[in-house]
């Protein structure tokens, strides 16, 4: 199964020093991305072309861009922009991925291999690839970027949802339930998709890390949310011309996603160990 390529720190880290950093640092960055535009220390949209490419001081503790626009209150408003954006786009590619999971497991063999043969389709295509492809089509903006990495990813979650739920309908338990007459629906919502979905909740968390990087790397790229919008991956592209001259501009929005995808990274690695403790061993 193709899925993003997200970095694994088991075999340094174990679970106390996961749950001491990957938790509360997540923590942050979620309450950061929820108030992020009302403890900005300025107006993150205020240009002044007089206060253009200022570095980092006690006036801008992170300098400001080529607009004059200060950078430390544009990454606090963008966090919104980035990290609750690519959690709407995990949640929603787990959502489709269980649906279409569900319907291949209950659908019988032809629908099955129908379904997972267009699985396979979408993940020969390359995920960045597929995912500008679709946001071109729909036109630049942060919606449009939504939906074509939502395109992108339910395939990885079909797949992954699938083979649990086959491993679960061949449990003791929900062959007796199927010999007592449980209609395959209700057998699917009350049995087998509650005793399944433990995979998929480490696969969505390790996601969302990936998620934040094609999130920002489309908005780089000039297909995700538009100006003037405080996206992170829009704020890199717009300070890679002052690389030599304001570092600042492009370094500390590209730092931020690093750091970010970094910390859900860490947390992902955490819940796959609190579900499976014999991966801290």
């Amino acid at each position: 199964m193709t899925t993003l390529a997200v970095p694994r720190f088991l075999p340094v880290f174990k679970i106390p020093l996961l749950d001491r950093i990957a938790y509360p640092a997540t923590a942050v960055f979620v309450l950061i991305a929820l108030v992020g535009p009302w403890i900005a220390p300025h107006d993150p949209y205020q240009v002044d072309l007089n206060q253009a490419l200022l570095a980092p001081g006690a006036g801008h503790w992170l300098g400001t861009d080529s607009a004059g626009r200060d950078i430390l209150s544009r990454l606090l408003a963008g966090a919104r922009t980035t990290v609750l954006s690519s959690v709407v786009v995990t949640v929603g590619a787990a959502v489709v991925g269980i649906v279409v999971a569900a319907v291949a497991a209950l659908g019988g063999r032809v629908v099955d291999e129908v379904v997972m043969r267009v699985c396979d389709i979408f993940l020969s295509i390359p995920g960045m690839i597929l995912a500008l492809g679709v946001a071109a089509a729909l036109g630049p903006s942060l919606r449009s970027t939504i939906i074509a990495l939502v395109v992108a990813l339910w395939p990885a979650f079909a797949r992954l949802v699938r083979a649990v739920l086959r491993e679960t309908m061949a449990s003791t338990y929900v062959e007796s339930a199927r010999t007592l007459g449980v209609p395959p629906g209700r057998l699917m919502l009350r049995h087998v998709l509650p005793n399944s979905l433990d995979s998929l909740y480490v696969q969505a968390a390790l996601d969302v890390s990936g998620v934040i990087v094609l999130m920002s790397g489309l908005s780089f790229l000039g297909v995700g949310a538009q100006p003037p919008s405080a996206d992170w991956g829009a704020m890199v592209a717009d300070g890679r011309e002052y690389v030599t001259t304001a570092w600042w501009v492009a370094t500390v929005p590209g730092l931020a996603i690093t750091l970010t995808a970094v910390v859900f990274g860490l947390f992902g690695d955490a819940l796959r160990v609190r579900l499976d403790p014999t991966l801290g061993d």
